[in-house]
């Protein structure tokens, strides 16, 4: 049986903030199509497992492939271009830009005119209110509309993995249930999604897979539903494993 295809892997991958090493060994897989969240408290190496990734901490250790090629040597921009698209922690928009301005720098890398016109009006499907804002800069709005900016602004990359940061962080929790709703739209379309997240009920709810991180090490993994029970889980969670 021919092993299945992935779109992200790292292997054996360790990053230090420099002589500290705050990655351990980590082992993370990620499939075409899939939604996988990375579960674990403050300062367990969430948002740097997902800035390695990105190319923002080096590699220091191990290796990473993303469709198939060598990635850890790439550039954050190189990442970028060959299919990675993030929605940071705290939104991070461009507050003195309007929304379709914000939007269009979604799209800079692309020149397919007809297409971003096509992605555009995708997202003003799932975002009905920025349609209704394209002239507001986008430093005016909420948290929660900033939030659908800065994901319809990934989505117009047109990603083929979407890596979000706490995308829960400082959001009502009706929005937050609004914005999961979103997410798992956008994985349906066939996106994958990898979600750092610290809310774990909504994130497993959602998910195929997930991994907690415990202080840079990978101590439980598995499909989300069965996370979602594991008595493990909660511990290693709460940080008493």
């Amino acid at each position: 049986m021919a092993e299945r295809e992935k779109l992200l892997e790292l292997r054996k991958v360790g990053a230090h903030y420099g002589p500290i090493k705050v990655l351990h060994d980590i082992d993370m897989v990620i499939y075409p199509g899939e939604m996988v969240c990375l579960l674990g408290g403050n300062a367990s190496g969430k948002s740097t497992t997902l800035k390695t990734i990105l190319g923002l901490v080096p590699v220091s250790e191990g290796e990473m492939t993303f469709r198939g090629e060598r990635a850890d040597t790439l550039t954050t921009a190189e990442r970028i271009q060959r299919g990675m698209a993030v929605v940071p922690e705290n939104r991070r928009i461009f507050p003195r830009m309007t929304v379709l301005e914000n939007l269009e720098m979604g799209a800079y890398l692309r020149n397919d005119r007809k297409a971003i016109a096509e992605d555009l009006e995708y997202v003003f499907d799932l975002f009905p209110r920025l349609k209704e804002r394209l002239e507001q800069k986008g430093g005016t709005m909420s948290g929660g509309e900033q939030q659908m900016l800065a994901m319809g602004r990934a989505l117009m990359s047109r990603p083929k993995l979407i890596l979000m940061d706490e995308p829960s962080m400082g959001l009502a929790p009706l929005f937050v249930e609004r914005i999961f709703e979103i997410i798992k739209q956008v994985n349906d379309r066939g996106i994958s999604v990898f979600v750092v997240e610290q809310n774990a009920n909504v994130a497993l709810g959602i998910a195929d897979r997930g991994y907690v991180l415990q202080t840079g090490e990978v101590v439980l993994s598995g499909p989300a539903k069965e996370l979602l029970n594991n008595e493990a889980m909660k511990r290693a969670y709460l940080g008493e494993v």
